[in-house]
């Protein structure tokens, strides 16, 4: 097993809190986190949340004693919750430009569409190049 400590906890009530979880967690060691996964616009419990332990072995150990228990009347799913995913950048698009840089779009200057008519006619097909006259 990885050092993971951290655990995923879904499925959960809506009335759930993080007192709830942590109250619940604690049967099997020592919690050190608690936090609910709320919408960002909205403010809404979106369900889901993650309990950090102290050990990894506490974590194990919630993990086989948790996953299915009932909290607020509802069975909840506990597994090691998996790394972050990096934010992306702001802009949208990672730093790399609009979309006339994105290969195979039929856009942009390396693109096919770009360079040349090859759209399946038959004859020469050849264009006068763009530029100075």
């Amino acid at each position: 097993m990885s050092a993971n400590k951290e655990l995923y906890v879904g499925h959960m009530s809506y009335e759930a809190t993080e007192d709830d979880l942590r109250r619940l967690f604690t049967v099997a060691g020592t919690v050190t986190s608690v936090h609910l996964i709320t919408d960002r616009d909205t403010g809404e419990f979106k369900g889901c949340g993650y309990v950090r332990m102290a050990t990894v072995e506490e974590a194990q150990e919630a993990i086989e004693t948790l996953d299915g228990a009932l909290l607020r009347n509802r069975p909840i799913t506990v597994s090691l919750a998996r790394p972050q995913k990096p934010a992306p950048r702001p802009g949208g698009r990672g730093g790399k430009g609009g979309p006339g840089n994105r290969p195979g779009t039929g856009r942009g200057k390396g693109s096919p569409a770009a360079s040349g008519p090859s759209r399946g006619k038959s004859g020469s097909g050849s264009r006068p190049a763009r530029g100075k006259k």
